[in-house]
């Protein structure tokens, strides 16, 4: 099993030239797995629909898993970015913790690969945010807390953990939508973050 670090460390790494094999083949991968699910696409789907011999994904994938493991680690690598753009150069930590928050619940309720295998195939997700999860929360922890404290540079504060609650409260928000909280819109998650979630910044309040 590949460990987080590993895992941290290809999130980091640039994303593949958008006109080479490697993103077409991938690019093909995800337009699949949106279409007809995790479980139906083979890799002569894929092959097909990349327009490319199914032995040309063999040599660059091991297989289906693999193939899946790298759409996901290039979706969530995406998804690290507009965090990342989201929060850029903000004046407050306040700011900061708010706009990462939309920004994050935003782009994954948004993904059309997430938004069908939440609604058709949950059971086959949850093993892909075992493997996957911890890594990918971990790196959008990090960008998080460098932008806390980047806005508030003498503030002591465990940044780190502020950011991975927050990270957590929209993660349990989009598996398990409902409830009595009605973040229905951008509007209403800002403020829900701005009145709740930007508490953790402020020491001995509740």
């Amino acid at each position: 099993m590949t460990s987080d670090a590993t895992l941290r460390e290809r999130l980091a790494a640039p994303e593949a030239d958008a006109g080479g094999l490697d993103a077409r083949i991938l690019d093909a991968a995800l337009a699949e797995f949106e279409s007809y699910g995790l479980r139906r696409v083979s890799v002569e789907d894929v092959a097909k629909r990349a327009g490319v011999a199914r032995t040309t994904i063999y040599r660059r994938f091991a297989g289906k898993d693999q193939l899946l493991q790298a759409v996901i680690l290039r979706e969530c690598r995406r998804f690290l970015l507009a965090i990342a753009e989201a929060t850029d150069d903000l004046p407050t930590p306040e700011d900061a913790v708010v706009e990462g928050f939309v920004a994050g619940l935003r782009s994954a309720r948004a993904h059309p690969l997430l938004a069908r295998v939440l609604e058709s195939e949950p059971e086959a997700f949850l093993p892909q945010l075992s493997m996957n999860g911890g890594a990918v929360m971990l790196a959008a922890r990090d960008i998080l807390a460098d932008r806390l404290r980047r806005a508030r540079p003498g503030d002591a504060g465990d940044h780190d953990t502020v950011a991975e609650v927050l990270l957590r409260v929209a993660v349990s928000l989009l598996l398990v939508p409902g409830g009595g909280l009605a973040l229905d819109d951008e509007d209403a998650i800002r403020r829900f973050a701005r009145d709740h979630l930007t508490r953790m910044l402020r020491p001995g309040k509740g």
